[in-house]
């Protein structure tokens, strides 16, 4: 059983989900078989929201991001099941050509290296050109020129005319990105993926990426999906949390609940492995025992059973539903299965 996770404010009027995803699993063909990387997904995005997905590698969050923009590896990746609701529209199932027209102006990625995102053989400003060429076919080459000029300049680049005429490898890994930001920005989207956008970036360089992003997040109004293992960055960037684990969801909260009272043994083992200010120096950070079990041999019970100091006999056998424990907080344990929700109907 699943259940769909509901962040943000209530759904009527202008404050409806932009974005909807309900019970999405997606799975890949590999030689070992089919194997299903992520399960029974579920989650809302509102307007002027920034949803944090957070988790260990190989949790499944870039498989959901790119299931949502349909960018999933063919023919081996597939989505077997559920809903993408963009503004109410299911785009789970939709054509190649109707993608082509939704992604970039209703919602765009930035993706983790840019590197291998952009085109080492194309000056920038050609890549840059492309969206708008996609896009905005109204415009001239000239004002087309003129918009990525402007668009680099909103990122922080700086001679952003210079920088138009140069290639991938001529600029900084910090600047790679912000041309990939750019890129994102370019067609004016609702939604914009994140994953994890700092990826090999030094800290300082990092800073000034993330408040970029909430600068620019602020400015339009859009919403943002950050995808990143770091829960320093969830608790600074976002307004909402996913915390996934083994390709499901554990725990769905608003920032504030999810740090104040994490429920999943899971979350708790996260946020305990934190370095604080007040930790007495030179002792050894908490950690979760064991490992992430492969997805070629997951559990029948809960994915967290091998490592959960709470396990019970039930969840070597039964995987657990997202229970409701509060207003938008959620949690995948059967700790909670005898907790009702007033907010949530009982």
């Amino acid at each position: 059983m699943t259940t769909d996770i509901h962040t943000g404010p209530g759904s009527s009027g202008r404050n409806a989900p932009l974005i909807e995803v309900r019970d999405l699993v997606t799975s890949f063909s590999t030689e070992a078989g089919r194997i299903k990387a992520i399960e029974g997904v579920g989650f809302i995005v509102r307007k002027g929201r920034i949803l944090g997905i957070v988790g260990e590698s190989g949790c499944g969050k870039s498989v959901t991001a790119l299931s949502i923009m349909r960018l999933l590896p063919k023919p081996s990746g597939v989505i077997e099941r559920g809903e993408i609701r963009l503004r109410g529209q299911d785009i789970a199932q939709l054509p190649v050509e109707g993608m082509n027209h939704i992604r970039g102006r209703q919602i765009s990625m930035i993706f983790q290296e840019p590197m291998t995102a952009l085109n080492p053989v194309h000056k920038i400003g050609r890549q840059l050109r492309e969206v708008f060429d996609i896009h905005r076919s109204d415009l001239s080459k000239a004002q087309a020129r003129t918009a990525c000029i402007e668009l680099l300049q909103k990122v922080g680049i700086p001679d952003p005319e210079s920088r138009m005429d140069e290639y991938v490898h001529q600029i900084s890994g910090g600047m790679r990105q912000r041309v990939m930001i750019a890129m994102a920005l370019a067609g004016k989207p609702d939604i914009l993926i994140a994953d994890e956008p700092t990826t090999a970036l030094d800290v300082t360089i990092q800073a000034q990426i993330l408040q970029l992003i909430l600068d620019l997040q602020a400015e339009t109004g859009m919403a943002v999906i950050f995808i990143t293992h770091d829960l320093g960055v969830i608790a600074e960037m976002c307004d909402d949390v996913l915390v996934m684990y083994a390709g499901k969801v554990a725990e769905s909260a608003s920032v504030k609940d999810l740090f104040s009272t994490p429920k999943h043994p899971y979350t708790q083992g996260l946020l305990r492995s934190i370095p604080t200010l007040d930790s007495r120096r030179k002792t050894i950070l908490p950690v979760i025992d064991g490992m992430v079990p492969s997805l070629f041999d997951l559990p029948a019970g809960c994915r967290f059973q091998n490592r959960c100091p709470r396990a019970m006999p039930i969840c070597e056998t039964e995987p657990p539903p997202l229970y409701r424990v509060g207003s938008g907080h959620a949690v995948s344990c059967y700790l909670y299965d005898n907790i009702k929700d007033e907010s949530a109907g009982g």
